[in-house]
Parts: C-alpha cells; sequence; structure tokens
C-alpha cells in the first residue's frame, strides 16, 4: 500500500486498489474527490482559490491551485483513464471559514460555488459532503472502496 499526498493546488489520480490518497490541513480550501465505481479509480484535487484570472501565470504553472482550472483537468484525467459519468461519484470536503471571523472574503464558500459549478456543468453532484465550520480537516481516501474518512484534531469520521 502507498499513501500519494496531496498538495495545495495538487491533484492525484490513482487506479491501485490498496492506496490511499491523502490531503492535510483544509482549512478554506477544498479537496474534491471523484471515483468511479466500476472500474475502481479515485482522484483527489485540493483546491485553495475558486478562479484563475487573479493570477494567470499561477493558473499555468499550477493549474489545481484554482477550482476552474484544475478541477476540469482531473476531471479529463479520469476520463482518459476510462472513467464514465454513470459510475462517478463526487465527495467534496473543506471549505471552512478560517481566520475571517467576519465573513469578508468567504474563499471557502466561494470555492464551494465554484467547484459545484463545474460539477454542474459536468453533470456530476456530490454524494458527500463536509464543508464549511470553523476547522480544518485532513481527508484520506482508500482507492479500492472510496471510504473516505475526515479528521479534525482528535475527531475521525466518514462521509
Amino acid at each position: 500500500m502507498s499513501v500519494h499526498t496531496v498538495g495545495i493546488g495538487e491533484w492525484v489520480v490513482c487506479s491501485n486498489p490498496e492506496d490511499h490518497i491523502k490531503t492535510y490541513a483544509l482549512g478554506s480550501c477544498l479537496a474534491v474527490i471523484i471515483f468511479d465505481t466500476k472500474i475502481g479509480i479515485a482522484g483527489m484535487i485540493h483546491i485553495a482559490l475558486p478562479d484563475s484570472t487573479i493570477d494567470s501565470v499561477k493558473a499555468k504553472t499550477s493549474p489545481g491551485y484554482f477550482a476552474d482550472t484544475g478541477l476540469p483537468l482531473m476531471i479529463e484525467e479520469m476520463k482518459k483513464r476510462g472513467s464514465v459519468r454513470a459510475n462517478i461519484h463526487v465527495k467534496i470536503v473543506g471549505g471552512a471559514s478560517i481566520m475571517d471571523d467576519k465573513g469578508i472574503f468567504d474563499i471557502g464558500k466561494r470555492n464551494l460555488l465554484a467547484v459545484k459549478r463545474i460539477l454542474w456543468k459536468s453533470s456530476l453532484g456530490a454524494v458527500g459532503e463536509d464543508t464549511g465550520g470553523e476547522i480544518s480537516r485532513t481527508v484520506t481516501v482508500k482507492v479500492g472502496n472510496a471510504e473516505t474518512t475526515i479528521s479534525s484534531g482528535a475527531k475521525e469520521w466518514n462521509i
């Protein structure tokens, strides 16, 4: 078994059923997990911001940093590996309001809206979601069965 760590602005698509995909410390960032139940592949992206127009250079060098550039690329990679819409399930984790008590920036909410808009355009919707609040989350996905475990501090739960 290998653990594939997904950093901010990165994504991983994996087909080894023994492997896990993991990302750490999701605050306002979002992890989008896509898995194909028929062919047994899973992908995870760690999105920091909703819109790449604020930094076109970063969008080219790190497209996964933004929802509008990274998520479509990961969806395309899943398709190239044989995924079809009918077998795809999506889970979304993160999007908290961290260090933004007055809701001035609302990065977490904006990330969530951007992701849902992109999924909707791809005719995809989430089957599980753990978003919002004021906690940092770490998320792990088992590729073989798409079991998704979230942890924050000493607490752990599944979606």
